[in-house]
């Protein structure tokens, strides 16, 4: 019998075409899933007979429900060498290993200069125009040079952010709670006194923080008021970093300029979700690690991660 492995959320049918999964010898049989499945019951339908899920990010948890319905489950490889979202005591009691794959920085870097971009100079709503035979400039696009860049925490992500940001001559500052002035000025910008103070004085801000206890809800209703206007907030992070009511209220009233999102609290977002409809706002639909580079990583590794698990030697474990 082979050893079957499947692939979650291939939404681009690209994962059999961007690694080698011939790698790891005749005895595995892949299937790409390329429609998401949004209830347990759904899972377990598809999952029953397989022996290993490569799932991509943290879309689709793995609690102990869903791995107790899966007694055939022997691997499950998550993209990225974190995934909250996978009960690894629950897998380990089930028997089941869980391995990991490098992750770049650059895409989610890269994706947060296109939302920012995008919201600053209304890149959607002039090319919308202009396709449609409409008004020839309609908006005045906000500038970069000299403004103020405020970023909520400077990791491997942050830190690619900010000195883009300082390429355009802005003014970066950052802050998260262990920040130290030592790394910001490694990477050449100002520590900001408190996040308070950060929000209140920056024309841009965007999030790169790790979702945890102490970041859930960290930007909820208090902090948002604290946004000039004119200011624009992009989140590439995690979506329950900022409080999603709150944030659909300041840009249905108008409190701040605009918001981009590329990251939900349930994903794919449901067709009837208010932030599909939400105005001032550019969204993307978590695109932040998509990119070609990445996939290869990704599916390449986890090819490695089958061949070591099949060898007796898994490499990348998790939990």
């Amino acid at each position: 019998m082979p050893f079957r492995c499947a692939v979650l959320d291939d939404f681009q049918n690209v994962a059999t075409t961007l690694a080698d999964w011939s790698a790891p010898g005749h005895r595995v049989e892949v299937v790409p899933f390329t429609e998401h499945f949004g209830t347990e019951d759904e899972l377990v339908a598809a999952l029953a007979d397989f022996d290993c899920v490569v799932t991509l990010r943290e879309r689709v948890p793995f609690p102990a429900s869903l791995l107790n319905r899966l007694p055939r489950l022997r691997l499950l490889v998550a993209s990225g060498m974190r995934n909250s979202v996978i009960d690894h005591a629950a897998a380990r009691a089930n028997g089941v290993t869980v391995c990991g794959t490098e992750s770049s920085s650059t895409p989610p870097a890269e994706l947060t200069w296109a939302l920012l971009l995008g919201l600053a100079r209304g890149l959607v709503q002039e090319n919308g125009a202009l396709r449609a035979g409409g008004p020839w400039q309609s908006t005045v696009g906000a500038d970069l040079h000299g403004r103020r860049l405020g970023l909520l925490g400077l990791g491997k992500v942050g830190a690619l952010v900010a000195r883009v940001g300082l390429a355009f001559g802005m003014d970066v500052s950052a802050w998260s709670q262990n920040l130290t002035e030592e790394r910001t000025d490694e990477v050449g910008v100002r520590l900001a006194p408190s996040k308070e103070a950060l929000l209140a004085d920056s024309d841009y801000v965007s999030v790169h923080l790790a979702l945890s206890d102490r970041t859930r809800g960290l930007l909820g209703a208090t902090e948002l008021a604290l946004l000039k206007p004119t200011a624009y907030l992009v989140n590439t992070s995690r979506a329950a970093i900022i409080d999603q009511a709150a944030l659909l209220d300041v840009l249905h009233e108008g409190r701040i300029a605009g918001a981009g999102l590329d990251v939900y609290d349930v994903e794919p977002l449901p067709g009837d979700h208010p932030l599909r409809t939400a105005p001032r706002l550019l969204a993307t639909p978590h695109l932040g690690y998509v990119s070609r580079a990445n996939y290869q990583r990704y599916y390449g590794q986890a090819v490695g991660d089958i061949r070591a698990y099949l060898e007796g030697a898994p490499v990348r474990v998790l939990g």
